[in-house]
């Protein structure tokens, strides 16, 4: 289910542990899962409890916990915005505004192109440079204004 570069990539996570403790890896291994197919699958996340020798349903915790694993499909590029206070002082809000409108989608929607999901995010440990974004989990875009939110979306297409 999961690519041979993939697998290896588990294995790497796998190696930071003990042997009998494997399953410390979910994380990342979901993390690595869900870069090669774009969001986790309830059997994907199978397939990942499996192979770390750990029950679905801790794997199925772990992917429904935290808000940077996608356990719905997501366009291709999902942009979650921080609405926490650091960032909604700091403008978040009114950038969330802007992107929905730009967009014609809210948060938790993506675009009938497939193109863009919108997501709401909890702090990301960036808020002196609020208001700020992460760009498909990986990119961080911070010090947020309706034109660098509009060069980002051009750039995107």
């Amino acid at each position: 289910m999961l690519s041979q570069e993939s697998l290896a990539l588990i294995d790497v996570e796998v190696a930071k542990y003990p042997a009998e403790q494997k399953q410390s890896a979910v994380m990342g291994a979901l993390r690595i899962a869900q870069t090669e197919k774009g969001w986790l699958k309830p059997e994907l996340i199978e397939y990942v409890a499996q192979y770390l020798g750990m029950p679905a349903i801790a794997a199925y915790e772990v992917a429904t916990f935290y808000n940077m694993y996608d356990t719905q499909s997501v366009g291709r590029h999902k942009i979650t915005l921080c609405t926490n206070l650091p960032c909604a002082l700091r403008g978040a809000n009114e950038i969330a505004e802007h992107l929905k409108e730009k967009l014609g989608i809210g948060f938790d929607e993506t675009t009938e192109d497939g193109r863009y999901t919108l997501k709401e995010g909890e702090c990301m440990g960036a808020c002196g440079d609020a208001p700020m974004c992460l760009h498909n989990n990986h990119v961080m875009h911070t010090h947020l204004t309706p034109e660098t939110v509009d060069a980002l979306l051009d750039k995107l297409k």
